[in-house]
């Protein structure tokens, strides 16, 4: 299979173009693609907790760590330990953070925009179609990794392979 038909190839040539798109602009502002999709996940009046944020994301809490406190250290967010669960922070913006949260929002939405005027809604929608079924499928592997089944049988195309 040539990459291009590949379907991971094409959704991450296509993120990693978005993401370089994002970067560029975001960095105009002193941010960045996470620090934007952060600042737009964090409750704008009640905070969020830290805990919550990854997974409003696709994430895990520890790969957002080093990023929050960075966040933290540049001014766009604060912590406050939370008063009824003092093992828990909520993470509140900054008036930098609500700024840049805006104009990464203006972004966003710019960018929707293009692209739909550039697709029309039918095809918008079966793409939103085929995404979600990716994302299952991908889903159903991880659970199925997950659970210690293995999905193909990799010993005999390691042998077939050799030669």
């Amino acid at each position: 299979m040539k990459r291009e038909e590949s379907i991971d190839y094409n959704i991450k040539a296509c993120w990693h173009a978005i993401a370089r798109m994002y970067n560029t602009q975001a960095a105009q502002y002193g941010g960045t693609i996470s620090i934007g999709y952060i600042l737009l996940n964090i409750d704008n009046e009640h905070g969020t907790p830290a805990t919550k944020i990854a997974p409003l994301l696709g994430l895990e809490a520890r790969s957002i760590t080093r990023t929050l406190k960075s966040m933290e250290e540049d001014g766009f967010i604060y912590k406050v330990q939370d008063a009824k669960d003092r093992r828990c922070f909520r993470i509140f913006l900054t008036d930098r953070g609500r700024e840049v949260r805006e104009i990464s929002r203006i972004i966003v939405k710019n960018f929707n925009h293009h692209v739909r005027e550039a697709v029309p809604d039918d095809k918008l929608q079966v793409f939103f179609e085929v995404i979600n079924k990716v994302q299952s499928v991908v889903e159903k592997q991880l659970q199925q990794v997950q659970d210690g089944r293995q999905l193909i049988e990799l010993e005999p195309l390691v042998e077939k392979n050799k030669g």
